[in-house]
């Protein structure tokens, strides 16, 4: 028997494999679909402090190899979240892997009171916050209303000072999700430890545009998006593999994961684990299914821990 345990920045996980944030509803909606005792976390759709309504329709369109989106970010707002989206889970699904909270705002305010919002029992309500909320996850691809509208990943000065506010609003474990758009990772890599992370997720979409030739319009209703699937896996084992060369922070890896060689790929690039998204959608339980490969896997090659695939690139 293969141990598929694995302990990502104080994230204590049953298996390698999570759900990527926003392809997985708040945890709920695939019940019925897939095998949960094979997911070590899952990681839900992004929550701000208050409710936020998204963008306007269409959302997303699906391309060759992937697909583009323009969610924006739709959310029932932090307490909303805790309340009821939390022991609603906790209800539906027998055995439930923690969760992994991806939280964001405006301002560097509005995140560390988020995830503050989030990590304290009591907060918000009598029973606000689960004990299955077991990990903050930061997306910081958002505009930063304060400071022009860039984002917070695209400035490492920024994006720490980001990270050490939410770092001190919560104790639980803090997970970065950095975008690959930007020149170098390092900076970006460097100031997320600097500032307190307990690991990177990497990678977030790409973004991206698709124009509708006949009425030569945009297609996605916010005329832009961000690129999943497929199409963005080579580019998400790079990432990896960069950050895992001069980081020493764990990395919970996710870009195009489709199958368990997709996620080995990842996990030998430097992943300590792997999560699924954009492939969920076409296949509802193929989180589990990459867990089954991967543990096959490490019994045809001898590996008697999935821990052992982490970084094992033959050089």
């Amino acid at each position: 028997m293969v141990d598929l345990s694995v302990n990502v920045g104080g994230l204590a996980m049953r298996t390698p494999v999570a759900t990527a944030s926003g392809t997985f509803g708040y945890g709920t909606e695939y019940a019925a679909a897939t095998d949960y005792s094979k997911l070590g976390a899952v990681t839900v759709k992004g929550v701000r402090m208050e409710e936020w309504p998204g963008n306007p329709m269409p959302r997303h369109c699906e391309v060759f190899g992937g697909l583009v989106n323009a969610i924006g970010l739709q959310g029932p707002g932090a307490a909303a979240f805790a309340q009821y989206h939390v022991p609603h889970y906790a209800d539906a699904v027998a055995n439930p892997p923690p969760l992994i909270v991806n939280v964001w705002g405006g301002s560097i305010d509005e995140y560390a009171e988020t995830a503050a919002v989030l990590s304290t029992p009591g907060a918000g309500s009598d029973k606000s916050v689960h004990p299955l909320v077991a990990a903050i996850e930061m997306n910081v691809s958002c505009p930063n209303v304060k400071a022009g509208g860039h984002t917070f990943g695209q400035d490492p000065k920024i994006l720490f000072e980001v990270v050490k506010a939410v770092r001190a609003a919560t104790k639980l474990p803090l997970f970065v999700k950095l975008a690959p758009n930007v020149p170098d990772l390092r900076p970006y890599v460097a100031a997320c430890e600097e500032a307190g992370a307990d690991a990177l997720s990497l990678i977030n979409t790409i973004p991206a545009m698709v124009i509708d030739v006949d009425t030569r319009k945009p297609v996605l209703g916010n005329a832009t998006g961000g690129l999943s699937g497929r199409c963005v896996h080579p580019v998400a084992v790079k990432c990896v593999y960069d950050a895992h060369r001069f980081s020493k922070l764990p990395i919970l890896a996710m870009g195009g994961v489709y199958d368990a060689n997709d996620a080995i790929e990842l996990m030998l690039a430097g992943a300590s684990a792997v999560a699924v998204g954009t492939a969920t959608f076409t296949d509802p339980n193929a989180a589990a299914s990459v867990c089954d490969g991967i543990a096959a896997y490490c019994e045809r090659n001898g590996f008697a821990s999935v821990r052992e695939l982490t970084g094992a690139l033959a050089q």
